[in-house]
């Protein structure tokens, strides 16, 4: 079997940089490398009505602008499936199933769901289907016998608590389902891009992002409110980068082209630190640089959006057979467990006929 890609995002708003960087240009640049036979890229809406199912209007509205920005950053319906979580049955089915190999103790202890309760302000009022949504999670990747699982930083646990079940699910019924291995972005920064306001995470919930749909003057807008160096007062003032917003995302998007292009008294962004760090250089300067950086990576999606934009009913259509595709995959994986499982009443044809004789014996 060769290497088979899953991945996805929940439809709660659109796309933002942090999305962009932390997975959805490197599953480009993997769609393209000709070196995975399937690549499977899920709207998962399911999880999102985990904390969203008083608002499933929120979720389906979504569902097209998640679409499109696959779209805009160049994910291929001919070389990707693109598909609906919802509406491949199995994946539930899986799910009550791997209920049974987790405890709750070991769901309290994931990371991700920790930081996440804590985000929503849960507390005791976890809704149950939030709460076991890393079991969810591993009913995605192993449905589709995902060998690798391209996500960002904060995704770990979640793939470690998949890698978990897998093995306990092959040791009790026998080696069935696949191991998946996680691929993190090759930058480090790009592992947890902060917020345009210094958090630690770019995130819907906190208005802190740029979108990828963002219109030129909006991003403009973003990036000139960012956070800096609040004791970088004066331009003469020697700058910090430790927490410093605009840098980190210089990190995470300039190249050497784009000095020469807007900045060509300095050769790199080591020029520009050392500048900043002995005083002598404002923060405008350096967010207008930024802002040209963003803007060039940013346009070309904008313009790919807008041809999508044109034909919505397509981009449905686009849908719909990425999940056909996903569903015949994710069948074929159902019946393998039911078979493991032993819960494969009719299509055990030798279990029908031994207890046929066995009564016609008695």
């Amino acid at each position: 079997m060769g290497k088979i890609i899953l991945t996805g995002d929940r439809p709660t708003g659109k796309l933002h940089l942090g999305h962009y960087v932390g997975s959805l240009k490197r599953r480009v640049e993997l769609q393209n490398s000709g070196e995975y036979e399937k690549i499977f890229i899920m709207i998962a809406d399911a999880q999102a009505l985990t904390d969203n199912a008083d608002n499933p209007e929120k979720v389906r509205q979504n569902i097209i602008e998640v679409a499109l920005d696959y779209l805009s950053v160049g994910l291929d319906p001919a070389k990707s499936h693109l598909f609906i979580q919802s509406q491949i049955t199995e994946l539930t089915e899986m799910t009550f199933y791997f209920m049974n190999l987790v405890t709750v103790s070991r769901l309290q202890r994931n990371p991700t769901v920790k930081a996440e309760i804590q985000l929503r302000n849960f507390e005791a009022s976890i809704p149950v289907g939030f709460f076991c949504y890393p079991i969810s999670q591993a009913s995605d990747i192993t449905a589709f016998r995902a060998t690798t699982v391209p996500v960002g930083e904060d995704q770990e646990p979640m793939i470690e608590q998949t890698r978990e079940i897998v093995r306990k699910f092959n040791a009790v019924y026998g080696e069935t389902l696949v191991e998946p291995e996680i691929l993190l972005p090759d930058n480090e920064v790009c592992r947890r891009l902060p917020g345009t306001d210094g958090k630690a995470k770019m995130s819907k919930s906190l208005g802190n992002c740029i979108y990828l749909s963002d219109p030129e003057k909006v991003v403009r807008e973003k990036v000139m409110s960012m956070y800096t160096d609040p004791l970088h007062i004066k331009v003469s003032d020697p700058g910090h980068l430790e927490g410093n917003t605009v840098f980190t995302y210089l990190e995470a998007f300039s190249r050497p082209e784009h000095f020469a292009e807007y900045l060509p008294e300095y050769q790199n962004l080591q020029e520009l630190k050392d500048h900043y760090t002995r005083g002598g250089l404002g923060d405008m300067k350096v967010k207008k640089f930024l802002n040209h950086v963003l803007q060039e990576e940013l346009a070309p999606i904008r313009a790919r959006r807008h041809e999508f934009e044109k034909d919505i009913p397509g981009v449905y259509r686009i849908l719909k057979e990425g999940c056909d595709a996903a569903r015949e995959v994710a069948s074929v994986t159902m019946a393998d467990m039911k078979r493991a499982m032993k819960i494969d009443y009719f299509e055990d044809e030798n279990l029908i006929a031994e207890q046929a004789k066995q009564y016609m014996g008695e």
